[in-house]
């Protein structure tokens, strides 16, 4: 174990959450999902949790490819349209705690979350978001919702790229350990290095990380730097154009551990 990394147990986290009501507050994993990615995560997260589940849509399904999906999604946000959502079968009054799962869509939950968000104002309820994307997403998707949702209380949530979702297990389980929603232990990282200009070190990894993207991310320029349990998370500033030609600063996480291709975990832009 790495000298800057300690462990701590969650009960107490775990007794916090439980004293919010009288008894062990109830969960509910409720999910949108397109192509299934969303539903991998979300059902591992029930089975972590062994709380119910249930996948919901909107009436006007979202049943196109990629493309078809972007040029539906454009023309209702231009034309701001919703679809409404299917009668849910769960009675959402029975649930404390509430799991809401979704994939990103233009940087923030697919438009049946915001269908969702629209008819039920989720008062008083705690909102743990969960999504998957392409590269990033979670936290302006979360700071949508908060908007979109004020009467309820948003915790950390979770978000992973579709491209890694064979690391999702894993994942979840210490996320549900470390947000207090499981006992156990987790590692605490050390706080990242500060920051310093980009070595050729630094972006031979950047580029083996992102170089297949088939976006562009920028050019990085600097980072910093933690030791994680086999390897090395970074964390870098790329400097690229935006999409309406402007200068566009991207901040990407990276992880770098022993024997393994680097891969970027998240883009926040």
């Amino acid at each position: 174990m790495y000298s800057g990394m300690k462990k701590f147990m969650t009960v107490a986290a775990v007794a916090a959450i439980s004293a919010c009501t009288a008894e062990k507050p109830e969960v509910l994993v409720l999910y949108y999902t397109q192509t299934g990615a969303t539903k991998a995560v979300a059902e591992e997260i029930a089975s972590g949790l062994g709380a119910d589940i249930e996948a919901f849509d909107v009436e006007e399904a979202y049943d196109g490819d990629f493309q078809q999906t972007i040029q539906r999604c454009l023309t209702e946000m231009e034309n701001n349209v919703l679809s409404p959502v299917k009668e849910l079968k769960s009675d959402l009054s029975e649930y404390d705690i509430i799991f809401l799962g979704y994939p990103v869509w233009f940087g923030v939950a697919a438009r049946p979350v915001l269908s969702l968000a629209q008819e039920i104002k989720f008062e008083g309820k705690t909102i743990i978001p969960f999504c998957t994307f392409g590269s990033g997403g979670l936290e302006s998707s979360t700071e949508n919702l908060k908007e979109l949702l004020p009467g309820a209380e948003f915790r950390e949530g979770f978000g992973i790229r579709n491209a890694r979702l064979s690391k999702a297990p894993a994942e979840i389980g210490k996320f549900l350990v470390k947000s207090g929603f499981k006992d156990g232990e987790v590692e605490v990282l050390p706080e990242f290095s500060e920051r310093r200009n980009v070595t050729e070190e630094d972006a031979s990894i950047f580029n083996a990380a992102c170089g297949s993207y088939e976006m562009p991310l920028g050019n990085p320029v600097s980072t910093a730097e933690r030791p994680v349990p086999g390897g090395k998370e970074y964390v870098f500033s790329a400097v690229g154009q935006g999409m309406d030609g402007s200068r566009a600063e991207n901040t990407i996480f990276v992880l770098a551990l022993d024997g393994e291709t680097p891969e970027f975990t998240k883009v926040i832009r």
